[in-house]
């Protein structure tokens, strides 16, 4: 019998993987703060992982390799249209919209979910390694 990693961790694994890119995409907006004209973005976080779920639940899409040193694609990546544009607060002079307490904010919640995300999957990957274990 073989372990389904999907149906042992769920979405979990995926959560993971698009706070890691919220956080790129968060201290990128960060560190342009100062630029003229930068448009600050998120990750709608909530929208993206509800999209990943319905597809997850659908089943797996198969890809075909059409050569044997081909690496399988697997995981999901964030796209452009799944980022969307930050609304100001308050103009700026400069037409940037960052807003830097509010991201300086969101990436301290963003890290905190991260690493509950983190131990959580760390706690089912040791509930795993215990039933292989017969414990």
């Amino acid at each position: 019998m073989s372990i389904s990693f999907d149906r042992a961790l769920g979405i979990h694994e995926q959560a993971l993987g698009f706070r890691a890119q919220r956080a790129e995409v968060l201290a990128n907006n960060i560190a342009n703060a100062d630029t003229p004209h930068y448009k600050a973005r998120d990750l709608q976080f909530a929208t993206v992982l509800a999209e990943q779920s319905a597809k997850s639940q659908r089943g797996p899409v198969n890809l075909n390799r059409t050569d044997s040193k081909h690496i399988p694609a697997e995981g999901v990546s964030v796209g452009e249209t799944d980022l969307a544009y930050r609304t100001p607060f308050h103009p700026s002079i400069d037409q940037n919209t960052v807003d830097l307490q509010i991201e300086q904010s969101n990436y301290a919640e963003n890290s905190v979910q991260f690493q509950a995300s983190f131990t959580f999957l760390n706690s089912k990957f040791k509930g795993l390694v215990n039933a292989l274990r017969g414990e």
